[in-house]
């Protein structure tokens, strides 16, 4: 469990840092555009990663399974985040993040894939009140002008904890890698269907090289090596810890706050870590998988 452990730690500093960075990018690419560009470029390389390691392609009768998996987890996960993004506060976005352990743990239980005990709920409720705490709640806006984008990032949520509830019954019948792989043929293919004229209206020429940097950033850390560490730990876990430790991703913030702009650490902050810290290993499985 510890290389579990160590592996959603790295999830959750990729994904952390993709709030900034990819609000950093929007200011030069369009929501639609970045999402294309992010499914184009990822795709490939997980199934370069796929076929090396597996060398098989999945069953006809997994076809539908996987493509269900690629509109929850990638196609709509992906757009709603980016497009709500755009029309909310990044504060926002972090705020409504701990939502997703907490429809996980419900859509596990009401479709019987992960057995619920007290000690998962007392783990989401640490994680999620050290979450808050971190952020403080009190800062998140209502306005008119991010109504639409909160609830995209809500439905983004939603999206996301249902993609890693239902990964659980397939990976035990395919190769993890195959999987993500093949999840991310068929979103990417939703997002272009959606997202080819916006990308059509490109021009590389304008888009500065901080941008494109950024791009690489999110293709690289948050799309390829997110997605593919959290499928193997789905696989090795329960899709109720991966949920979990997405309320460790204020905790990145928070520590890049200190190293990048001085800031110090307080007794919020203190306070959150220790309430998310205890909220993992309370939920985590005492044991592997397999």
């Amino acid at each position: 469990m510890l290389r579990v452990h160590g592996a959603l730690v790295l999830v959750s500093v990729a994904f952390g840092l993709m709030h900034v960075v990819a609000k950093s990018v929007l200011g030069s690419l369009e929501p639609l555009q970045l999402a294309s560009l992010r499914a184009l470029l990822a795709t490939p390389l997980l199934l370069w990663m796929a076929w090396r390691h597996d060398r098989m392609l999945p069953s006809r009768r997994e076809l539908p399974t996987l493509a269900l998996l690629g509109i929850l987890g990638v196609f709509l996960n992906q757009v709603l985040f980016i497009v709500g993004l755009d029309y909310t506060t990044a504060t926002n976005a972090a705020i409504l993040m701990p939502s997703i352990p907490v429809f996980a743990i419900a859509a596990a239980a009401l479709l019987r894939i992960e057995r619920i005990g007290a000690r998962q709920l007392v783990g989401v409720a640490l994680t999620v009140t050290g979450c808050l705490a971190l952020l403080d709640p009190t800062r998140f806006t209502v306005a008119r002008e991010t109504a639409i984008g909160n609830l995209l990032i809500l439905l983004n949520c939603l999206s996301y904890a249902l993609f890693l509830v239902l990964q659980r019954p397939i990976l035990h019948r395919l190769p993890w890698r195959t999987v993500i792989a093949w999840s991310f043929v068929f979103g990417s293919a939703a997002i272009l269907a959606v997202g080819l004229v916006p990308l059509a209206s490109l021009e590389p020429g304008t888009v500065p090289l901080g941008a494109w940097a950024g791009l690489g950033f999110v293709v690289l850390f948050p799309t390829f090596l997110g997605y593919a560490l959290s499928t193997w730990a789905v696989r090795r876990s329960s899709p109720s810890l991966v949920a979990i430790y997405t309320t460790v991703q204020p905790l990145v913030a928070a520590v890049a706050a200190v190293g990048f702009l001085g800031e110090a650490i307080g007794l919020a902050e203190v306070i959150g870590f220790l309430l998310i810290s205890a909220g993992v290993m309370a939920a985590g499985p005492k044991t592997g998988t397999g």
